[in-house]
């Protein structure tokens, strides 16, 4: 595993060298990732949209900065992530922001398809669901613990709709659209706080 995760961090990217690949490929009519389509495009392209809005609307809110800035040892998150995932772009914003107040934060990010073997040790159900947040100790790169693909709220919401429908279609990913934008990173910022500190209890 940790030969895995260090192959995967010497492909690393900052949140904002992620930001800038995503735009460069959007600039020539490309989405990240191994298939190239009209839909991965057109969702990568609502998602730069997306990004830019939360940049600057995403509040951490007091309590949980206060939180932030009480970390006693030093985290890596390290996300799988594409540009063309609905999820990821509301929920990075929200981690690059957690990192800015926290010392003991470094974030990186990592895509999906070309991170094959990482994203095998973090399926969901089976499945290849990102973004997901894998938090390593910084310097033994020790998995302490992970989350995703989306808060727990969400993640029911997507799962009720699928046996109920069948299917996850344009119904659903608008309805989970509206749910973060009433959620405004709440929900997120609590969980992953929520993590962390079991993590520094079981230190």
């Amino acid at each position: 595993m940790k030969d895995i995760i260090k192959d995967s961090l010497d492909k690393s990217l900052t949140y904002f060298e992620y930001r800038k690949v995503v735009s460069d490929l959007l600039s020539e009519g490309k989405s990240t990732g191994n298939i190239q389509s009209e839909d991965l495009l057109h969702y990568s392209n609502l998602n730069e949209t997306r990004m830019n809005r939360l940049e600057k609307t995403i509040v951490i809110i007091p309590e949980n900065a206060e939180r932030l800035k009480l970390l006693k040892k030093k985290y890596l998150w390290l996300v799988i992530s594409e540009g063309w995932c609905g999820d990821a772009a509301q929920l990075l914003p929200i981690m690059h922001k957690m990192e800015f107040l926290s010392d003991n934060i470094d974030f990186k990010i990592v895509l999906r398809d070309e991170n094959e073997d990482l994203m095998n040790q973090f399926l969901t159900n089976g499945g290849k669901s990102i973004p997901k947040l894998i938090i390593l100790d910084s310097e033994t790169l020790e998995v302490l613990s992970d989350w995703g693909p989306r808060p727990k709220e969400a993640f029911d919401l997507v799962k009720n709709y699928k046996e109920k429908h069948g299917v996850l279609d344009e119904t659903i990913k608008t309805e989970l659209q509206m749910w973060y934008l009433h959620d405004k990173g709440l929900s997120t910022q609590n969980e992953l706080l929520e993590l962390m500190r079991l993590i520094e209890i079981q230190e």
